[in-house]
């Protein structure tokens, strides 16, 4: 295990989980009755750690990140966040969403769409624009402050968002499936691009995909969702040091593994 994960490691034998979901179900009612999507599930998120939330379409594992985020509430169970139960907890702002897609708004800049994140408060314009330019800086798009969405690649639309998402200093960043509407070689920079980030801002993060080889790259653990109802069917611990390469045996034999689980 490299020295990052053995730190993070000891750090979360000492505090409490960063996100604790305990005994959660969601069902939603309709004419043709009762639709389960999630039952009795029970996951940790180590303060400072990623975690991946992986399985195929429909098994509920967005709608666990909806949940987790204050987006939906449970039908039965709570979350958790450092111990506080999520209808008492205040910190939202220490929170942060990435969207599947990058929802950046087409008539401002990439500027304009980082600081829109920060217009919600009374911080000063000049303050804004100032964290806006940081976190661009952050994910090295500061030469596109001006440009707008449709003049943007791809990746280069992803990482705005991803600077968005990182303007407010969140502690916790929660991901769905941001990277796959992207091409393989975009989507390796931005896992590279996200792990650089986390190393300088130890951030805890969630992620949804149903990408084995993304959730093996990434992860320092994995939760393996079932079809639904979706359940925890498994968690996998990542034990080996990043970079990944997804064609090394030693991370081919997760992928393997979890393949086989899903």
């Amino acid at each position: 295990m490299d020295t990052d994960a053995r730190e993070r490691t000891h750090s979360s034998t000492a505090t409490a989980p960063a996100i604790e979901v305990h005994g959660l179900s969601k069902w939603f009612q309709s004419d043709g009755g009762t639709l389960m999507v999630l039952q009795d599930i029970e996951l940790k998120v180590r303060p400072r750690s990623i975690l991946a939330i992986l399985g195929a379409s429909g098994c509920g594992k967005s709608t666990l990140l909806n949940i987790i985020s204050g987006i939906l509430k449970p039908s039965r169970g709570h979350v958790t966040f450092g111990g506080v139960p999520s209808d008492r907890f205040t910190d939202w702002r220490s929170i942060s969403y990435m969207f599947q897609d990058d929802r950046l708004l087409p008539w401002r800049t990439a500027l304009a769409n980082v600081e829109f994140a920060l217009e919600a408060g009374d911080m000063p314009r000049r303050e804004r624009l100032e964290r806006a330019r940081d976190a661009l800086q952050l994910v090295d798009l500061s030469e596109f402050e001006d440009a707008f969405p449709y003049q943007l690649s791809g990746g280069m639309r992803s990482r705005v968002a991803l600077a968005r998402s990182l303007v407010t200093e969140p502690t916790t960043l929660l991901m769905d499936e941001p990277f796959s509407r992207l091409d393989a070689q975009t989507r390796s920079l931005m896992h590279a691009e996200l792990l650089r980030i986390y190393g300088m801002k130890h951030m805890t993060v969630v992620f949804v995909t149903h990408d084995v080889e993304e959730a093996t790259v990434l992860a320092d653990e994995i939760a393996v969702m079932s079809p639904r109802p979706g359940r925890v069917r498994e968690i996998v611990p990542i034990d080996l040091p990043r970079p990944r390469d997804p064609t090394r045996p030693e991370v081919t034999a997760y992928i393997q593994r979890l393949r086989a689980l899903i």
